[in-house]
């Protein structure tokens, strides 16, 4: 709900004034897919790749994020939309502040991505499409949560209880089953390069 007596304080260093300093444009890489599609691998490593770079980056991850920020949160569909609207909001401000904002959630719902993708400026959300066969992230999943999941022990869960919305209009598709972690993230830096996020290595 909006604040009435609530302002917005403009800062003294500029969005331009960081990104001249970084050498780089700050903005939101939301990677979405499958439970065990390999997103937080590839956010982390893809991160690795960018600092090694000397970018300016951040990595937001599902699971950490619900240990502070989102630890008040269930996974009802209501809290999950809350879940991924908080997390849009911090990487908003990371992007703000000349930072490559680095997500991993499932974020199920296209709804709540284009939720996100409308709090940053054209061009500064980046959707990146874990593509994963469900079968080859129920091999993946050490935890037994889709195992779970099929005998009822975890209800609404994503991919066999619980819908999810493939993008429609993702920057980027990276297919795990398919393409090996260094592929992946050469494909990713590429991308970044050609939408002129990064400057390309010398």
């Amino acid at each position: 709900m909006a604040q009435n007596n609530v302002v917005w304080h403009h800062a003294s260093v500029t969005r331009e004034d960081r990104q001249a300093r970084n050498r780089h444009r700050g903005v939101v890489v939301w990677f979405t897919g499958l439970s065990g599609s390999g997103k937080s691998t590839l956010a982390h490593a893809l991160e690795k790749r960018l600092f090694d770079m000397g970018c300016q980056t951040v990595v937001l991850d599902g699971d950490n994020v619900r240990h502070g920020l989102c630890g008040d949160l269930t996974f009802s569909e209501t809290d999950r939309k809350e879940n991924i609207r908080r997390i849009g909001e911090v990487a908003k401000l990371f992007a703000e502040a000349g930072v490559i904002a680095i997500t991993a959630f499932i974020s199920p719902f296209r709804e709540d991505r284009e939720r996100v993708r409308g709090l940053v400026p054209h061009g500064d959300f980046i959707e990146v499409y874990v593509e994963c066969p469900l079968e080859v992230c129920e091999t993946r999943d050490v935890k037994g949560f889709y195992k779970k999941a099929r005998t009822g022990e975890i209800p609404s869960y994503t991919g066999i209880s619980s819908p999810y919305e493939s993008p429609e209009r993702a920057e980027c598709v990276v297919n795990t089953a398919q393409t090996s972690l260094d592929a992946s993230i050469d494909k990713l830096v590429d991308m970044l390069q050609a939408s002129r996020v990064i400057q390309p290595e010398a």
